[in-house]
């Protein structure tokens, strides 16, 4: 177990940000991560040098350690901005830890199927002894754990789950059609992905939660008192809202009751015709919108009816890629009880974001 109860070393306001990230689960308050650049590093961490291969980016945990901590140690985290030791091999890490064959990349990994006779292959099971990628993942953790020394905080990966998992396993085409030819077949597929999600979160839950039972998800740079994730389902923008409701809301009503915090990612505008199926989902707290390449970011005035529309449902949004100047304006719009705002890029210094918090006082 981590024990991030009180302050930490590179986030000395650690409990005061843990406290304003209840408000915004409970929808009671607003939560904003600002990462400016330090003018000087918190430690003088030397970087390291380029990778020797895409094995050594990805799967080397002493490489992956020391990227980690210089990024970490040359930018700020102010307001509910965190420290993270990113855990990530790729997203969608519970496709490859239930078999697909995993490609690295220079900024991704890809997935190839494994399943290719679907009525011989079997049910979907974890089976954490002798499981490779389960164990780089496990590895990357415990390297989090060993090195941090109250520094920082050490996230859950980008698991993934749902249709976006079982198509990692299964190709996107094949399930296209499996969905009308065998959807009996896809279901019981989907209920043994859930298990073997709810399994391997655990195992890392365990390992990485603090003294609260709180936790931190890499993906979105979540924190919640108690199970936290980031959930979705970027297939479904091949499906109608009537398939989303038969194939997806089922089993991510199932995540979000299991999981304390849940936060859906709502990817691109061709996944807004299913915003009312998510809406009705009465245990999942909080959206996040990503507009695609091409469009205004999350903060743009474009996007204010849709996270009135999510909060005026009750559930909490974030927006994020949202620019300094963009702050005050999407608060005065959709106000910002159950708001939570990732600002981006690193065009911003610590000055810059210090003035921004000094006048989003009266906000939080």
């Amino acid at each position: 177990m981590s024990d991030p109860s009180g302050s930490l070393a590179w986030k000395p306001d650690w409990p005061a940000a843990r406290e304003q990230w209840r408000r915004f689960w409970r929808r009671e308050g607003m939560a904003i991560a600002l990462h400016p650049v330090r003018q000087k590093p918190i430690e003088p961490l030397t970087p390291p040098a380029a990778p020797l291969s895409l094995e050594q980016r990805w799967l080397d945990p002493d490489y992956r350690a020391a990227r980690t901590e210089y990024e970490m140690a040359t930018h700020a985290f102010l307001a509910e901005g965190m420290p993270i030791f990113d855990t990530n091999i790729g997203p969608g890490s519970l496709g490859l830890i239930l078999g697909a064959q995993g490609v690295l990349d220079e900024t991704t990994v890809w997935y190839n199927p494994c399943i290719r006779d679907p009525d011989r292959y079997g049910p979907i099971r974890c089976e954490p002894e002798g499981n490779v990628w389960l164990a780089r993942h496990m590895t990357l953790i415990e390297t989090g754990l060993r090195r941090a020394h109250g520094r920082y905080l050490v996230g859950i990966p980008d698991l993934i789950e749902g249709l976006d998992t079982l198509a990692a396993l299964r190709g996107d085409m094949q399930l296209l059609y499996d969905l009308k030819e065998r959807p009996g077949w896809v279901k019981e597929r989907l209920a043994e992905i859930n298990a073997a999600y709810f399994q391997v979160f655990d195992l890392m839950y365990e390992r990485v939660r603090d003294s609260e039972g709180g936790n931190v998800f890499v993906a979105f740079r979540i924190w919640g008192p108690g199970k936290t994730a980031k959930l979705q389902c970027d297939f479904s923008t091949n499906i109608s809202p009537k398939m989303f409701r038969e194939f997806v809301s089922p089993y991510l009503a199932e995540q979000c009751a299991w999981l304390d915090c849940s936060l859906y990612h709502l990817d691109g505008t061709t996944a807004l015709q299913h915003l009312e199926p998510l809406l009705e989902i009465e245990a999942l707290d909080a959206i996040e919108w990503t507009p695609q390449a091409g469009r205004p970011g999350g903060g743009s005035p474009e996007w204010y009816a849709l996270y009135r529309r999510i909060r005026q449902a009750g559930k909490g949004v974030q927006a994020v890629g949202v620019a300094l100047h963009e702050v005050i304006p999407l608060l005065d719009a959709v106000g910002p009880a159950g708001m939570c705002i990732l600002v981006g890029g690193d065009a911003y210094d610590e000055a810059a974001a210090e003035q921004l918090l000094k006048a989003l006082e009266s906000y939080r």
